[in-house]
């Protein structure tokens, strides 16, 4: 039997990644008003590892501490870089639509999907107010923050599996990181690297799923 065959038949938990699947996260937007160009807000970004330290925030780390290690290490950007929390809602404004409409048409398909998403504790209620309609769209959701692990981990993909009752054979991943796929597929899932939202409208055609 196919691929489609077999999720058809056994049924599939469909499982969303927000940050750049649903909503375009751009942290450049929290810092422009510091900065003269997008070339210096890289640059400052490049030397204080802000990706490292942002996903040890995913991880659970408070803005408290995280703030700190900016000062220990690089006191003259520990201002500008706690007022990332501050303007963290500049960075989420834009919904991804076509992803949204992709989302509807799984619900109308009688699918209740879920989301599992790299997110600190300290920001998360930010995107809550700025795009409610999150808490109706899924019938669960995974914040890394909250649970002190952060995707590509297997740790938070078998947490997900355990919450929602489900093999993780079952389960469909959407997530624009390469990383995140390779690690949902090592945890027994599917997965679909996203790169727009036609790409995943066809990966779930091809499965049977819309």
């Amino acid at each position: 039997m196919s691929i489609s065959g077999k999720m058809k038949e056994a049924g599939c938990l469909v499982v969303f990644d927000i940050g750049n699947v649903l909503i375009r996260w751009e942290p450049r937007a929290a810092f422009r008003h510091a900065f003269g160009s997008d070339a210096e807000i890289d640059a400052m970004l490049d030397e204080v590892g802000f990706h490292e330290w942002n996903l040890a925030n995913d991880r659970g780390r408070g803005r408290a501490e995280a703030v700190a290690e900016i000062a220990a290490r690089w006191p003259g950007r520990a201002a500008v870089m706690d007022g990332y929390f501050d303007r963290f809602g500049e960075t989420i404004r834009e919904k991804i639509t076509g992803s949204w409409e992709v989302l509807h048409d799984l619900r109308a398909a009688g699918h209740v999907p879920w989301a599992l998403t790299n997110f600190a504790a300290d920001t998360w209620p930010e995107a809550l107010r700025l795009h409610p309609e999150l808490r109706a769209a899924f019938g669960g959701i995974v914040v890394s923050g909250h649970e002190g692990r952060v995707k590509p981990e297997r740790a938070i993909f078998d947490l997900l599996c355990t919450r929602a009752g489900v093999a993780p054979e079952a389960c469909f991943l959407a997530d624009d990181s390469a990383a995140n796929v390779a690690g949902a597929r090592a945890a027994g899932w599917q997965a679909h690297h996203f790169e727009g939202a036609a790409g995943l409208r066809a990966a779930l055609r091809d499965r049977g799923l819309i």
